[in-house]
């Protein structure tokens, strides 16, 4: 089943609407949903032809879209919108590394990978993430960026970051960029391949955070060097709390403690607990949201046996249950990036997640039935969800 779906046209949000920023392969799109998520209207392409990695509303003003975007002649760079898309800016200094001195590392930016928005109380400040790993930071709205923290040029954390060549099939990156809703000095961020790391004083300085983490067999566990976080989430109504979909797994950390404790080995043994994306439910801390796919030796990075499927817990990690109602029963080879899945706020929860073959599902009852919202986009980079006041 396919829902409806009318063409917007750059006609701008209503109040009470659900609003999707779907990045891709070739461009981005936005969808409008209404206020029972069952029709949805559609804005778009932008950027056709751009590879796009993110797109993020600022929720502090509910306007403001940050887009990472990247074409093969002119390079990576970020676009600013504050009327929905009907007009882009681009960034007058987009991320970029400090130029090399004597002794330093003369690396540049490929693409920006990740946009946050910094803290409810720092407005205009936002935060980047690139490929190979860098942090940066604006205070500008995203008009202007400039290298954040020690850890871009640091020597220890370039010997975790590795070579730009490092197997990573898009190149390795900085990810996750979370700042803490109760302390805008407190952060966390993750780097595939350099683990997963937290900062106490806004982000200037950061500490490995790798207890209890698992690597391939026959690296070193205490070697930042060798951890593939693939997406950090933190509980919105805990967040004490962390969730991690790991390459080694599926995991969950809770403060003051510093040790992971992996919760992805109750998965069925068939279907494992390796994957991208994980979402976590915005009121309730044990529920949560993951996509396996094949982990097999090879890693195709497809659907295991063919078959997509949601898996869910309600109780912290203890116990799944696999959510495939609507979704194909076979044949379904895609599989779901590390941010192409996402929820709303709504009761019941909304859920989304974007394929690598352009299909945009939705479900609007926390997982249990699943509709194809879009099909024949291009191959989903990143999903986020908002509601629009």
């Amino acid at each position: 089943m396919t829902l409806p779906i009318e063409k917007q046209a750059g006609a701008g949000p209503a109040t009470g609407q659900t609003l999707l920023l779907v990045a891709t392969r070739k461009g981005a799109w936005l969808y409008y949903g209404d206020q029972e998520r069952r029709t949805w209207q559609t804005d778009g392409p932008h950027f056709l032809g751009h590879i796009v990695n993110h797109l993020q509303l600022d929720r502090r003003d509910g306007r403001t879209l940050l887009a990472a975007a990247k074409t093969g002649h002119l390079g990576p760079t970020i676009f600013r919108s504050t009327d929905f898309g009907r007009h882009w800016q681009e960034a007058a200094r987009p991320p970029a590394f400090a130029p090399a001195t004597d002794g330093g590392f003369g690396r540049s930016v490929d693409h920006t990978f990740w946009l946050t928005a910094g803290h409810a109380d720092q407005p205009g400040v936002w935060f980047a993430g690139t490929s190979p790993q860098g942090l940066f930071r604006s205070e500008d709205s995203g008009l202007s960026w400039a290298p954040y923290s020690g850890l871009n040029d640091d020597a220890q954390y370039r010997k975790w970051m590795g070579s730009v060549q490092d197997g990573t099939p898009d190149g390795p990156k900085l990810h996750s960029i979370i700042v803490d809703p109760r302390d805008a000095a407190h952060m966390y961020l993750a780097m595939s391949g350099g683990g997963v790391h937290e900062s106490a004083d806004g982000g200037l300085s950061f500490t490995p955070l790798l207890e209890g983490l698992q690597v391939v067999e026959g690296f070193e566990p205490n070697d930042p060097t060798f951890h593939d976080p693939h997406c950090l989430r933190l509980c919105p109504s805990r967040p004490d709390r962390l969730y991690q979909q790991n390459h080694c797994g599926i995991y969950r950390l809770d403060k003051p403690d510093d040790r992971w404790q992996r919760i992805g080995h109750s998965l069925p043994a068939a279907i494992g607990d390796i994957g991208f994306p994980i979402v976590v439910h915005p009121r309730d801390a044990d529920t949560v949201w993951v996509f396996p796919m094949d982990g097999s030796s090879v890693w195709p990075r497809t659907s295991p046996d063919g078959k997509p499927a949601v898996y869910t817990t309600h109780d912290g990690g203890a116990t799944w249950h696999r959510l495939a109602a609507g979704l194909p029963g076979e044949q379904a080879w895609w599989t779901v990036k590390r941010q192409a899945m996402t929820a709303d706020s709504h009761d019941p929860v909304g859920l989304y997640f974007g394929t690598t073959s352009g299909e945009l599902w939705q479900s609007r009852d926390e997982g249990r039935n699943w509709q194809c919202l879009a099909a024949h986009l291009p191959e989903i980079y990143a999903v986020e969800a908002a509601e629009l006041d």
